[in-house]
């Protein structure tokens, strides 16, 4: 699995589970996390911007205003579509260029869901992801500094779905009836069936493109949802995850994997 650059503080080489964590322990742990550190920073340096150029006379406000809104609605019309037809994609594993890339921001992912470590999307990923489908809007509302402040909301909503993205893999009860109805919805994504739900902070979209489901009555328990689909036999053929993830073949189930490797333990 790839690891932060460098490590600091929480990211030592200890494993961190959310099952098993509280929400002080994961909010010193997100605060941490290089790639969260690195968008704080786009964010500091391009509001700064933005703020200095209206305050400057060289910016509309009404037009970088609407630049903002404009992120924020399309943001999670973005989500649903890298995460349902990217990150759920059967095409990423069958070339070398690709397949360690989906193994990082995925199939890692569901392989294991609550391993704090490859919840988050990598940054040499998310990053021009979120510059790609921010600026054009910004710059044909707004110009160079509409662009800098899709940008700039861009990776400030980006910081907000990782944030609830963790809480929904922690072992806590939320106290907002919405992140609890998330978290909910997100669990069936990750533990029943994996072909819908694709929504983090909403699932308007998932509601409108018909792949939203309750629970395990609406769907069957999918075969695939803690592998995506790239089993042994997909191995034969395609072996370029396999070889990039250790102990292959694994169980797919990672609660039974953990129970195996807890038996298999040497006695101390």
């Amino acid at each position: 699995m790839s690891e932060a650059p460098f490590k600091f503080g929480f990211w030592s080489d200890k494993e961190y589970h959310l099952d098993r964590m509280n929400l002080a322990g994961l909010t010193r742990a997100y605060f941490q996390y290089y790639a969260i550190a690195a968008y704080i920073a786009v964010a500091l340096l391009s509001g700064g911007y933005v703020i200095w150029a209206v305050a400057q006379g060289q910016a509309d406000v009404v037009r970088t205003g609407a630049a903002i809104v404009a992120t924020v609605l399309i943001y999670p019309v973005v989500w649903y579509v890298l995460h349902r037809y990217i990150l759920h994609s059967r095409w990423m594993w069958k070339s070398r260029l690709t397949a360690s890339t989906w193994k990082r921001i995925h199939y890692d992912h569901h392989s294991d869901p609550n391993n704090l470590k490859v919840l988050f999307g990598a940054l040499y990923t998310t990053l021009p992801t979120v510059m790609i489908a921010t600026m054009p809007i910004g710059y044909a509302l707004a110009g160079t500094v509409g662009a800098v402040a899709a940008l700039c909301t861009g990776v400030i909503t980006t910081c907000v779905y990782e944030y609830v993205h963790c809480i929904q893999h922690l072992g806590y009860l939320p106290k907002w009836a919405w992140v609890r109805e998330m978290k909910k919805f997100h669990m069936a994504h990750h533990f029943h069936n994996e072909n819908g739900n694709y929504g983090i902070t909403n699932l308007w979209w998932d509601k409108m493109l018909g792949t939203f489901y309750v629970g395990a009555a609406d769907r069957p328990k999918s075969a695939t949802v803690f592998n995506l689909g790239y089993d042994e036999e997909v191995a034969k053929v395609y072996p370029f995850v396999a070889k990039l993830t250790p102990g292959w073949p694994h169980i797919a189930n990672p609660v039974h994997r953990k129970r195996q490797m807890a038996n298999q333990a040497p006695a101390e």
